[in-house]
């Protein structure tokens, strides 16, 4: 028969578990029970280690009834519209990176059709971005448009996020701990829209989402898995914008994406 969690150990999970929720953290992986060993815990969190009994370290497995489940706000949103909006709120006025203290004037959350079936992410807001609250409006973002038109759709149509919702300071790479801390309310917009395909612009976006350091040359080209969803990879607009010969590259990324969505394949492409 399975041994309980010692209360106090439970405490300091819990504990943990809330501390991780207030950063937008809801989906955890675990070993199955039969491995849950309390030298597991020690490994995840050594902090815990003075906090543990003999009894606790001596347990192998959880009770069901001693699991806890921490579920999503937006968990029982009857639509992923409302859903967005309950994500949007438990993202508050973010103060989680420092970010938020290098000049962002807003938090550019996402924008576009809850029921997308086509999602494109990109990197980090830039000066328009963080001026008018939506993502790709400046420059880069009329070059999307165009990128979308040609595909036969419209912005309408598909849902356009970023990597992390704050503006780095002068537009810069956004950092990994930064990507970290904003990405999981990036999955959970994901999640609640459930798209049938997403559009990767750029390596930073590749990146963060495929947990594969590759060069761009290597992530084009090929469908990834993700979550379930495929994922493709392209160039950002704004690379484009430098260095236009490559938009026929992209063209070739949009048309794969446009035949696994059933879209018709027009002969002109991004200009």
């Amino acid at each position: 028969m399975p041994r309980t969690l010692d209360p106090q150990l439970k405490r300091a999970l819990t504990e943990r578990v809330r501390y991780y929720r207030e950063l937008g953290i809801y989906d955890f992986y675990q070993r199955p029970i039969a491995e849950a060993t309390a030298n597991s815990v020690q490994e995840l969190w050594p902090e815990l280690r003075d906090e543990m009994t003999p009894r606790s370290k001596a347990a192998v497995a959880v009770d069901e009834d001693e699991l806890f489940v921490v579920p999503k706000p937006e968990a029982g949103a009857g639509d992923p519209a409302a859903a967005l909006r309950m994500i949007r709120e438990d993202l508050g006025d973010c103060t989680r990176c420092p970010l938020h203290k290098q000049g962002r004037k807003q938090i550019v959350f996402g924008v576009g059709n809850p029921r997308a079936e086509l999602m494109f992410i990109g990197e980090a807001p830039g000066a328009d971005e963080d001026q008018q609250g939506e993502p790709f409006v400046g420059r880069a973002g009329q070059l999307l448009n165009n990128m979308i038109k040609a595909m036969g759709i419209r912005r309408e149509d598909v849902y356009i996020a970023n990597i992390i919702k704050c503006r780095p300071p002068g537009n810069r790479t956004p950092e990994r701990d930064e990507c970290e801390t904003c990405s999981p309310f990036l999955m959970r917009q994901i999640a609640a829209i459930g798209p049938k395909a997403i559009v990767a612009l750029g390596a930073v976006a590749a990146k963060t989402l495929l947990a594969i350091n590759a060069p761009m040359s290597e992530f084009r080209g090929h469908w990834y898995d993700f979550r379930g969803t495929k994922l493709a990879v392209t160039y950002h607009p704004a690379f484009l914008l430098r260095d236009p010969r490559q938009k026929k590259e992209t063209w070739k990324d949009l048309q794969m994406v446009m035949k696994e969505l059933g879209l018709a394949v027009p002969a002109k492409g991004v200009e």
